[in-house]
C-alpha cells in the first residue's frame, strides 16, 4: 500500500479543527438561537476541542513537528514547540466547555459564549505557530477579543460588565503599544518575519539602537500585559473576579500559556541576545520581571480575603516563575532547552491544576454558597470528591509532592541553577513557601472548620464534576508520566534552539 503524503497544511489542523467548530457552533444556533438545547452546543464545542486535541497529540507521538514545517512564506511554523502549546490550549477549552453546560444553564447567549471560547482557542493556537509579527499581531487579537467580549458576558452582572470594560480598555492600549513597537522593530529591520529579523540584526543596526531599543520594549510590554506580567497585571485581578469561573479559568491558564509561547518565539528567534545585547538586554529585563511579578502575585495573594481573587493573584505568581524560562536564558552553555523546557512544562502541569480549581469555584458559585473563606467551611462535608481535588490543586499549585507542581518546579528550578542564576531559583522557592500560607487556607476551610451555616444543594452538576475530577487526575496522572512529558517539553524548548 502506498503512504499517504499530507500536504503541509495539514500541520495546522488543530486550528483548522477549531475553526471549523467555531463555524458549525454558529450554524447550529442561527437556526433557532432562542431554542437551542445548551447540550448541544457544549457538545459540539468540546467534541470539537477534544478532536483538536486528540490530533495535536497524535503529532506530537509521530515526531510531526520534529522537522519545522513551514507555511505561507515562513509566516507560520509548526513545529513541536506550537504543538505541545496547541496540547495545552485544547486540553483547557475542552474541560471548561464540558463545565460551562452546569454553569450557563437557563443563561442566556450560549451560543455565543461557546462560539467565543472556540475562536479564542483558536487564535491561541495560531499565537503557537506565529513566526512573523505580523501574525503575531493578529492572532493576539483574535485571541483577545473574543476574552472581552466573555468577561463581560454575564450581561446583568455589573461586575462582570464592569470587569469586562477594564479588560478591553488596557488590552487596547497594550495592543496599541506592541503594534507601534512592531512598527519601530519593521522600520529598523525591514522585515516582520522573525528569521529575517534576525538576520537583520546580525548584519548591523547601529544607527538605530535607539530606536529598536524602544521597539523591543515596547513588545515585551505587549507581552507583559497577555501574560499578566507586573507592572502590566492591574486588569487580571478584575478581570478574573468579575467574568464567569470557566472564562477566568479559560484566561488564566490558556491565555497565559499563548503569551508565553509567543514571548518564547519571538525573543529567542527573531532578537537573538547576542546581535540586541548591547541595545537592550531583555534576559536582564524578564530576569527583573520575574522577580518582581512572583513576588508581588504571591504576597497580593496572601493578603485577599476571597478565594477567587486569591487565585486571580496566585495566577501572577505563576507567570513570574514561568518567566524564568526567558530570564535564565544564555547563562551555562547548553542548558537553554532544559530552563524553557521547565518553563514549558509547569505551564502544561498549571494549565491542568490551575483550570482545576477556578472550576471548583464555579462549581461553589453554582451552588450559591459564597466568595470568602469563611464560606468554604465545612464544604468537604457535603461535597468530599471536588474538595478531594481541590485539595490536589491547592498543593499542586504550591509545589508540594508528590502532585505534579512540584515536579515540574523543581525541574524549572534545577535548569535556572544549572544555568548559575542560582538566585532565581532561590526567589522561586522562597515564594514558593509564601503561597503554601494561603493555600491551605482553601484547605482548612474545606476540611477542618465547622460550616457558618447549613448547605442546600438542590443537583449535582454532572458536567461540572467531570471537569473538575478530570483536571484531578490529570494533576495525579502528570507524576507518573512525567519523564515522557518532560522529554516532549525538553524537545519543545529544543525546536526553538535549532
Amino acid at each position: 500500500m502506498a503512504e499517504v503524503v499530507w500536504p503541509d497544511w495539514a500541520a495546522m489542523a488543530p486550528a483548522i479543527i477549531l475553526t471549523l467548530t467555531a463555524l458549525m457552533l454558529f450554524l447550529v444556533d442561527s437556526l433557532n438561537p432562542r431554542k437551542t438545547s445548551g447540550a448541544v452546543l457544549s457538545g459540539i464545542a468540546t467534541v470539537g476541542s477534544l478532536v483538536a486535541l486528540g490530533i495535536t497529540g497524535w503529532f506530537l507521538a509521530a515526531g510531526t513537528g520534529e522537522e519545522a514545517i513551514t507555511l505561507y512564506d515562513g509566516a507560520l511554523v509548526v513545529d513541536t514547540m506550537s504543538l505541545f502549546f496547541a496540547l495545552i490550549f485544547t486540553s483547557v477549552t475542552a474541560l471548561v466547555t464540558v463545565a460551562s453546560f452546569d454553569y450557563l444553564r437557563g443563561s442566556p447567549n450560549q451560543g455565543e459564549y461557546y462560539i467565543l471560547v472556540v475562536l479564542a482557542a483558536t487564535g491561541m493556537t495560531l499565537m503557537a505557530s506565529a513566526n512573523s509579527l505580523a501574525v503575531v499581531f493578529v492572532s493576539l487579537e483574535l485571541a483577545s477579543l473574543p476574552s472581552y467580549a466573555l468577561v463581560a458576558i454575564l450581561k446583568q452582572n455589573r461586575g462582570s460588565v464592569e470587569a469586562g470594560l477594564k479588560y478591553f480598555l488596557i488590552g487596547a492600549l497594550s495592543s496599541a503599544i506592541f503594534a507601534y513597537g512592531i512598527s519601530l522593530v519593521y522600520g529598523v529591520t525591514g522585515s516582520l518575519k522573525l528569521a529575517d529579523v534576525a538576520a537583520s540584526l546580525n548584519g548591523g543596526f547601529e544607527p538605530l539602537a535607539g530606536v529598536l531599543g524602544v521597539g523591543v520594549l515596547m513588545v515585551l510590554g505587549g507581552f507583559a500585559f497577555k501574560t499578566a506580567t507586573v507592572p502590566f497585571h492591574f486588569w487580571a485581578p478584575e478581570a478574573y473576579e468579575g467574568a464567569p469561573a470557566p472564562i477566568s479559568a479559560f484566561l488564566s491558564s490558556a491565555s497565559k500559556a499563548a503569551g508565553f509561547a509567543v514571548a518564547f518565539r519571538v525573543f529567542v528567534t527573531g532578537f537573538p541576545i547576542e546581535a540586541v545585547a548591547g541595545t537592550i538586554d531583555w534576559v536582564l529585563a524578564f530576569q527583573i520581571l520575574a522577580v518582581v511579578t512572583m513576588t508581588l502575585g504571591n504576597f497580593a495573594a496572601a493578603t485577599q480575603d476571597k478565594v477567587k481573587r486569591m487565585l486571580a493573584y496566585s495566577s501572577i505568581g505563576h507567570a513570574g516563575y514561568a518567566l524564568i524560562g526567558l530570564a535564565a536564558l544564555y547563562g551555562q552553555p547548553g542548558n537553554n532547552e532544559w530552563v524553557m523546557g521547565g518553563a514549558m512544562l509547569h505551564l502544561l502541569v498549571y494549565g491542568f491544576m490551575n483550570t482545576g480549581a477556578f472550576l471548583f469555584i464555579a462549581l461553589v458559585e453554582h451552588w450559591g454558597v459564597g466568595r470568602t473563606f469563611e464560606d468554604y467551611n465545612g464544604l468537604a462535608t457535603k461535597a468530599p470528591i471536588a474538595s478531594v481535588a481541590m485539595t490536589a490543586f491547592m498543593f499542586s499549585l504550591a509545589g508540594l509532592p508528590p502532585f505534579a507542581g512540584f515536579m515540574s518546579k523543581y525541574v524549572l528550578f534545577m535548569g535556572a541553577i544549572g544555568a548559575g542564576f542560582w538566585w532565581l531559583a532561590a526567589v522561586g522557592a522562597v515564594n514558593s513557601a509564601l503561597s503554601l500560607f494561603y493555600y491551605s487556607r482553601v484547605v482548612k476551610a474545606i476540611w477542618i472548620e465547622d460550616p457558618a451555616t447549613e448547605f442546600e444543594f438542590q443537583d449535582r452538576p454532572v458536567g461540572l464534576y467531570v471537569a473538575i475530577v478530570a483536571a484531578a487526575i490529570m494533576t495525579v496522572a502528570l507524576l507518573p508520566a512525567f519523564g515522557p512529558v518532560t522529554d516532549e517539553a525538553f524537545a519543545a524548548a529544543a525546536s526553538l534552539f535549532a
